[in-house]
C-alpha cells in the first residue's frame, strides 16, 4: 500500500478507502489510485483484513457428494447468494461418512469461515457445540442437525412420499413396493414413514417383503427390485426413495416384457424422454440451497436467535409410469 500511495502522490488512508470501497475520495484520485494498483499488481492481504476486521468474507459448503446432480442446482444457489454477498465459497463432500464430515467441518472452522451450510451425513453434531458457541452462523439443509439446536432448510420428504404412493393407489395398485436409502438417513425415513402413512390410509396392508432400505449402489437396489417383481405375488408398481434409486429401478423394468409403475422421488434430466415418461416427486434444490444460505447471512447480521426450521413444499409431476394400472 506504500508503494500504491508513493506511486499515486496519495496517503495511506486514501489508497485504504479506494481498496475497501469507502467514501470521501474524489473521482480523480481514486482514477490515480486505481492507475497504480493495476501498474503494481497489488492485490489486498486477505489474512490482515481478517486480523483487523474479524471476518474472512468466505463461507463453507458440505454437500453429501459433489458428482450427486441433485446437488448441483443446490450449491449454484448457495454460490449465488454468496457471491452477491461478497463472500467466497468453499465446498467439499462427505461422500456420506459421518467421520469425513467433522473433519471437513473443523477443517472450514481452522481456515475462519464465517459460517457453514451442511448436507449432514452424522447423527450427531455435538462436535460443533464450540464453533457455534465462538460465533460460527451454521445452517443445516436437507436434513436436520443431530443432537443439537441448528437451523435447517427441508423438503417436505413425509409429504412428498405420501402423495407419491397415494398416486400409485389411486390408479389402482394395492401391491407396491418401497426402495429407499439407509435408514439412519432422515430423509430416507421420512419418505418410509410417507409411505407407509398413504397405504394406511387406504387401508392397505404392507408386507415387509416390499419394504428395502440401504446403500444406493446399483447392486443392492437391482436385487431389491428383482426380489420384489419375481416373488409369487409381486409388487405392481415401485416407490423409489431417490434418483439414484430410481435410475436402477428403470434399468432393471427396461429389461422386463411386464409394465410396471414407477414414481420416483427426485426428478432426472431425460425423464420426460423415457417411454413411458417418468412420473417424480420434485423437490426445488435451487431452492433449498437459496433459502439455506440466505438463511445464514441474516444470521451472519444477527437474525433471529433461536433455531428456525423450514420446510419447503414438493411437486408430483405425471409423465406416464406412474398412471400405468396394475397388470
Amino acid at each position: 500500500m506504500k508503494d500504491v500511495a508513493a506511486r499515486a502522490g496519495v496517503g495511506l488512508k486514501t489508497v485504504s478507502r479506494v481498496v475497501n470501497s469507502e467514501p470521501g475520495v474524489t473521482p480523480d484520485t481514486e482514477r490515480r489510485v486505481q492507475e497504480a494498483i493495476e501498474a503494481l499488481g497489488f492485490r489486498r492481504n486477505d489474512s490482515a483484513r481478517v486480523l483487523r476486521k474479524g471476518r474472512t468474507a468466505s463461507i463453507g459448503l458440505v454437500l453429501e457428494d459433489l458428482a450427486d446432480p441433485f446437488y448441483g442446482p443446490l450449491s449454484r444457489a448457495v454460490e449465488e447468494v454468496a457471491r452477491d454477498h461478497g463472500a467466497l465459497l468453499i465446498n467439499g463432500s462427505s461422500a456420506e461418512d459421518p467421520e469425513r464430515e467433522e473433519e471437513l467441518v473443523l477443517a472450514l472452522c481452522a481456515r475462519r469461515v464465517d459460517g457453514l451450510v451442511i448436507v449432514p451425513a452424522s447423527q450427531d453434531h455435538r462436535y460443533l457445540e464450540p464453533e457455534l458457541a465462538a460465533g460460527v452462523a451454521t445452517v443445516f439443509v436437507d436434513r436436520p442437525a443431530g443432537r443439537i439446536e441448528a437451523d435447517a432448510v427441508l423438503s417436505d420428504s413425509f409429504g412428498g412420499a405420501r402423495d407419491g404412493v397415494a398416486h400409485l393407489i389411486a390408479h389402482g395398485h394395492r401391491r407396491i413396493g418401497f426402495i429407499g436409502d439407509q435408514p439412519r438417513i432422515h430423509t430416507a425415513a421420512e419418505r418410509l414413514r410417507g409411505y407407509r402413512a398413504a397405504m394406511a390410509a387406504a387401508g392397505l396392508a404392507v408386507d415387509e417383503s416390499w419394504v428395502s432400505l440401504g446403500t444406493t449402489d446399483a447392486g443392492r437396489v437391482e436385487a431389491a427390485a428383482t426380489a420384489m417383481l419375481d416373488a409369487p405375488e409381486p409388487v405392481t408398481a415401485i416407490f423409489a426413495g431417490n434418483n439414484r434409486v430410481t435410475v436402477t429401478v428403470v434399468r432393471v423394468l427396461a429389461r422386463r416384457s411386464r409394465q410396471v409403475a414407477l414414481v420416483g422421488f427426485d426428478d432426472l434430466e431425460l425423464a420426460d424422454l423415457l417411454q413411458p415418461g417418468l412420473t417424480v416427486i420434485a423437490q426445488d434444490a435451487a431452492a433449498l440451497g437459496r433459502t439455506a444460505a440466505e438463511f445464514l447471512f441474516r444470521r451472519l447480521e444477527g437474525g433471529p436467535e433461536a433455531p428456525q426450521r423450514v420446510v419447503l413444499p414438493t411437486t408430483l409431476i405425471p409423465r406416464g409410469s406412474g398412471e400405468l394400472p396394475p397388470v
